[in-house]
């Protein structure tokens, strides 16, 4: 057996009593004094260590029963001592402690056990370690219950008028916290004080708490901006795409196809603009409609005809957000959208675990849905970054939900409370959102010349992939059999083994052909026809930039949500007058033709017109990629709808305009026009004020009619500077009456009644609706050749 002296137990205690700070002390002479009663109870019996005894335990020589009873009655004696020592001992200064510290070094010398003190060294270092455990623990706790004793009866509901809906909010805690786990990941407990915690701190509804610590709650960091540079490159981007999608696959070829003229766009624009300084900003891209989440119904159709438009769009999209040189994320799973915005693991209810990282998000209405449920609060906070992806349009009637929901504008689209402009639609047909767009393939001069000359001049492709719309009804036999009289009819309609019965057996049908072989059809073809379905899709662009023509029926009466399922529940009201209004109202002929299709004379007619003439191909600027990077690109470094727009007219404004009879604005040379007057105020705005002219609309005319009349566009962003009663005024309206309140149709004057109306919420300022009670005031302005989305000072 291994011993020691008492001298070395002596130094071993010194030292660790030296080392301990007062309260350390008392947990050593506790465990010494535990250590002593187990001694005790067992009758001074110790044992050689067995197999199963703790890894501390040290071999002992076994003591006969009236020599370990000595001993026990020594180390008894001297504990008593040394803890009667301990209570003086943790009150004294540092002076005195090394005197103290001498007497019980001197106590501990008389101890002289063989084999015990070996054991008690052990357990002594051991009880160091525990110490050092047992202190940090304490010090928690010490610290709680001084939060507790601060905090006591502060855990009541506050009643701050700041913050009316703490109250509710409590209970709602209350009652259902535990319905989902995020609320536990952020520390709720159960207790009303981790309710007012998370309440106060996680979420907004209640006032700060004066008893927390508030240091660690930091604004964010602000980020040091960065230049976007144009890039020339995809394969980062194809990386990103991923795969494991027919879908993807499909978007990946067409960023392939088409990777060279972006390229060569993207030099362009940056010559353009003269390497004007741009912000490179961090951008989301969640395709919401590809997940599985929500059906993902496109993917399998890709290879049977199913409509690609979507994709189309939104591979462009990519491909364009990427040359611009923007730090970009892609997301088609929840997981992935997870991962990216840092939400909290539960069912969504909760705020997201940290400020947004992103400056701008992509997204669709699927995908926006999907945030609603797994963003919870961070979404309201949020909102202002996200941009939609929506083929047809909201109008801000549907988009507002209060307003939606008492006036019968309540669809399963809209509601979401954004600003107009934040939906970005694939054609400029709703002035009040931003025209996001796509791009068709365009042409070089060798190409066009190949084009030309080798057109098929009785030649015609049928627009429709899909059986369904083959279907002889509504007169397409008929004007089919007319067709043929004149040309042959190719098909493209997709089939497994047999051919489909919808399709008439005078049509040649290809079948599904990939896009390069659609390609090369279309340059044969002279006429692209379409059946009335689908609507505004990309494909008559395509046909037209190949050098076609494009049939399509018109509509009488137009098509809208009052009419027609298809529009039904769609958030618009927009009256669709043929099939693809933008190739009617802004190309036109001799590219598009718009015919009644069941007027056999004027169908006829158009055909034979048809054959006569000759066109060259033709692709409108805004469906260039050069096109498309120029607009988006404005987009972002120009739309901000974060920041809230100062009031409007400012205090002080009125007094400076008050000198003219027209107020701010000043009459056009040659025109009945209204512009803001240069001399008048200079205010921060995009489009800039440089652009506005005012416009009264006709009774029963909206103001997209009304600037399209005056061959303008109508700009919501430019409503707020019109909504003033120097408007009225400048217009010659004589106001018995004016009245602010939230209508679609406001600003706008009654004749009825004398009576000017402004609009009460700027979410409600709408270049669509039309009343014959009402002559809008109307905010036009005027457009580059061949961008209607932007005005010519916009870049």
């Amino acid at each position: 057996a291994m011993t020691a002296s008492s001298g070395d137990l002596s130094t071993m205690v010194r030292r660790c009593l030296l080392t301990f700070k007062p309260f350390r002390i008392f947990v050593v002479g506790i465990g010494f004094f535990s250590l002593c009663f187990l001694m005790t109870s067992l009758g001074g019996q110790f044992s050689s260590k067995r197999p199963g005894d703790p890894p501390f335990t040290v071999r002992a020589e076994v003591l006969s029963g009236p020599e370990s009873r000595g001993v026990l009655r020594k180390i008894s004696e001297m504990l008593e001592v040394i803890l009667k020592r301990m209570d003086s001992l943790s009150k004294l200064g540092n002076s005195t402690d090394s005197h103290r510290l001498e007497e019980l070094s001197s106590a501990l010398d008389r101890i002289q056990p063989i084999g015990l003190v070996e054991r008690i060294q052990a357990i002594a270092q051991n009880m160091s370690d525990m110490a050092v455990k047992v202190e940090q623990i304490l010090q928690r706790s010490m610290s709680n219950n001084k939060v507790r004793e601060g905090i006591f009866g502060q855990c009541e509901t506050p009643k701050d008028p700041r913050y009316p809906d703490c109250p509710s909010k409590m209970d709602w805690m209350r009652a259902r916290w535990t319905s989902d786990p995020c609320y536990a990941y952020y520390g709720v407990d159960g207790s009303d004080c981790s309710f007012l915690i998370y309440l106060s701190e996680v979420e907004w509804f209640c006032p700060p708490l004066a008893w927390r610590n508030h240091t660690g709650t930091s604004s964010p960091k602000l980020l040091s901006r960065i230049q976007a540079v144009f890039q020339s490159d995809i394969g980062s981007l194809l990386e990103q795409v991923g795969t494991g999608k027919e879908s993807l696959s499909f978007m990946k070829r067409r960023m392939r196809r088409l990777a060279s003229q972006w390229a060569s766009a993207a030099r362009r624009l940056n010559d353009k603009l003269r390497n004007q300084w741009r912000e490179q900003k961090r951008i989301l891209v969640h395709v919401g409609f590809l997940t599985e989440e929500s059906g993902d119904v496109f993917s399998p159709k890709v290879l049977k005809g199913g409509p690609l438009g979507e994709m189309v769009q939104w591979a462009d999209i990519l491909t364009a957000l990427h040359m611009l040189g923007h730090n970009l994320k892609i997301s088609v799973s929840l997981k992935e959208l997870h991962g990216f915005l840092g939400v909290p693991p539960g069912r969504g209810s909760c705020p997201l675990t940290g400020s947004l990282p992103f400056d701008l998000i992509y997204t669709d209405y699927h995908g926006l849905q999907q945030m609603k449920q797994h963003m919870g609060l961070s979404l309201r906070k949020y909102k202002c970054h996200i941009r939609v992806i929506d083929t047809f349009g909201t109008e801000p009637a549907y988009n507002h939900e209060e307003y939606a929901t008492l006036h019968g504008y309540r669809t399963n689209w809209g509601y979401w409370n954004l600003h107009g402009q934040q939906y970005m639609t694939m054609f400029p047909h709703t002035p009040d959102n931003s025209f996001m767009g796509f791009v068709a393939e365009e042409l070089n001069a060798t190409e066009r010349l190949h084009i030309q000359r080798n057109k098929v001049n009785n030649m015609a492709v049928v627009y429709g992939k899909e059986a369904s719309m083959w279907k002889i009804r509504q007169g397409k036999e008929k004007f089919l059999t007319t067709l043929h009289r004149y040309m042959e009819i190719h098909g493209t309609v997709y089939f497994e083994t047999q051919r489909p019965p919808e399709v008439p057996a005078f049509v040649k049908n290809h079948g599904l052909l990939p896009q390069q072989e659609l390609q090369q059809l279309l340059r044969k073809a002279k006429l692209f026809i379409g059946f009335g379905f689908p609507y505004e899709g990309p494909a008559p662009l395509e046909a037209i930039a190949n050098g076609c023509i494009f049939l399509q029926p018109k509509f009488d009466p137009p098509h809208s949500s009052l009419n027609h399922d298809f529009f039904r529940g769609k958030p618009t009201s927009r009256k669709v007058s043929s099939q693809h209004p933008y190739a009617e109202q802004h190309i036109g002929r001799p590219h598009v033709f718009t015919v009644d299709f069941n007027n056999s004379e004027e169908f006829d007619a158009a055909i034979h017109e048809i054959m006569r003439i000759e066109v060259k191909p033709f692709l409108p600027y805004e469906y260039t990629c050069e096109g498309m990077l120029e607009r988006l690109n404005a987009y972002i470094q120009n739309q901000d709808f974060c920041s809230p727009d100062a009031p409007f007219p400012p205090v002080n404004s009125s007094g400076a305009w008050s000198a003219s009879p027209l107020g701010p604005f000043v009459s056009q040379p040659n025109s009945s026009l209204l512009a803001w007057a240069s001399n008048a105020s200079d205010f921060p705005s995009w489009p800039p004020l440089s652009a506005l002219r005012l416009v009264a609309s006709l009774e029963g005319q909206s103001c997209v009619e009304a600037c399209q009349s005056a061959e303008l566009f109508c700009e919501p962003a430019l409503f707020r500077f019109i909504n003033i009663r120097e408007a009225f005024s400048a217009l010659d309206f004589p106001c018995e009456g004016l009245d602010s309140e939230m209508n679609h149709l406001l600003p706008a004057f009654s004749a009825e009644h004398a009576e000017c109306g402004l609009q009460h919420d700027p979410l409600l300022f709408s270049c669509a609706g039309s009343s014959t009670k009402y002559r809008r005031l109307c905010p036009c302005r005027d457009y580059r050749n061949g961008q209607l989305a932007l005005c010519r000072d916009c870049l």
